[in-house]
């Protein structure tokens, strides 16, 4: 059986000449390159691919953000006692119709004139007529501006737009520091309690009897 088989085998080898291997090994060699032609994407030299990773710059993109987000909150903004009045009455419901679900909670975006009260590290309370005598509104105005309401108050702005967790909350944080410059740098954030304000912000839902505003539009009348 072995002579056979190694008979056979010589048998086939005789058959292909030298030129006839050659030939074959030039048409594998082409296959190949061509494959690798093919697979090849030309990127210009001006492509973000062709020059590494795009590190994320939190200035940039608060600076190019916030004007969008301010116009989102002012558009979506509803009164405070309407709220107020939606959310105890059916809290889903009022998220459903008014809010923007957060993995923090749903963002409500609202509107309302009050007094201001006395405040403690740029936290004020403002007493809005109309409201629940047991419901509480401040907002805050810095120096420290804290929570991502301005990142997910429209919804527009998720994470997987983001390389990772870090820059998704420092596009949060951006868009806190653009606040300060383009809105609470006009006013006298030391000097507000007695004023009466107009403010438009966002709120986490977090106590339905206690709102934490984050202004990005405040008028001091």
């Amino acid at each position: 059986m072995s002579g056979a088989a190694g008979t056979s085998s010589k048998t086939v080898s005789k058959k292909l000449s030298p030129g006839a291997k050659r030939g074959v090994w030039i048409g594998v060699i082409v296959l190949v390159v061509l494959g690798i032609v093919l697979g090849t994407k030309a990127v210009p030299s001006d492509d973000p691919l062709a020059q590494g990773a795009v590190v994320f710059d939190p200035a940039t993109f608060g600076a190019d953000k916030f004007p969008t987000v301010q116009e989102g909150i002012l558009e979506r903004a509803t009164p405070a006692v309407t709220l107020a009045e939606a959310i105890a009455a059916d809290p889903d419901a009022a998220a459903e119709e008014y809010a923007i679900a957060s993995s923090g909670g749903p963002v409500y975006s609202v509107t309302f004139t009050g007094v201001v009260g006395e405040g403690q590290s740029g936290i004020y309370e403002v007493a809005v007529e109309g409201m629940p005598s047991d419901h509480l509104i401040r907002m805050q105005t810095g120096p420290a501006i804290n929570g991502t309401e301005l990142r997910d108050a429209s919804g527009d702005i998720v994470f997987g737009e983001f390389k990772n967790q870090i820059d998704f909350q420092n596009a949060a944080a951006a868009l806190n520091e653009q606040l300060k410059v383009d809105v609470l740098a006009d006013i006298d954030t030391a000097a507000l309690a007695g004023e009466t304000v107009t403010v438009t912000g966002a709120f986490t839902l977090v106590n339905p009897a206690g709102w934490l505003v984050t202004p990005i539009e405040i008028d001091v009348q």
